[in-house]
Parts: C-alpha cells; sequence; structure tokens
C-alpha cells in the first residue's frame, strides 16, 4: 500500500524530455470507482512570486508509467508538443 504523502515525495520527471515537472499536489478520484483519475502537479511560485503562479499539471493515471523508490515517471505533453498523450501501439 502507498500513502499519498509517501507520493508527494517523489519528484515527477517526462520521459520524453527527462524534465522534472514538480511534486504531487493533490489526486483526482473517481468518486464512482474509488479510482484515482490523475495526479495534480501544483505549480511554484516563479522568481519571488513576481509573475505570478505557474498553472497546475494534470496527469491521466493511464500516462504514469512507472511508480520508482525515488521518482515517478510519466508520459506528459505540453501545448507545444504535437504527439497524442495515447501509450503507443
Amino acid at each position: 500500500m502507498v500513502k499519498i504523502s509517501d507520493l508527494q515525495m517523489k519528484d515527477v520527471v517526462n520521459i520524453s524530455d527527462g524534465k522534472k515537472l514538480g511534486n504531487i499536489g493533490d489526486i483526482d478520484i473517481n468518486l464512482d470507482t474509488g479510482k484515482i483519475d490523475a495526479i495534480i502537479i501544483t505549480g511554484s511560485g516563479k522568481v519571488l512570486g513576481f509573475f505570478g503562479k505557474e498553472e497546475p499539471i494534470m496527469i491521466p493515471w493511464k500516462n504514469i508509467l512507472k511508480i520508482g523508490e525515488d521518482v515517478i515517471l510519466v508520459r506528459y505533453k505540453d501545448a507545444n508538443h504535437e504527439q497524442p498523450l495515447e501509450e503507443e501501439k
């Protein structure tokens, strides 16, 4: 069993570019099924908060590839990528 507090300590890393996206700030749970639909990576303040906060990133549970001891590997694309998030066939 894994606790949310354990998951929040792990770095979330995008496998497509190796970039650290942040840490889990929240989870989205489907109350009908009781399953996790997505993890939410909360934005951190930029340069002493002068430029506001980054938007939270929502990663669907199906895009989590591996939960390791120290990191969570995910498949994530931002608005600049053209590839869909669907798993490769």
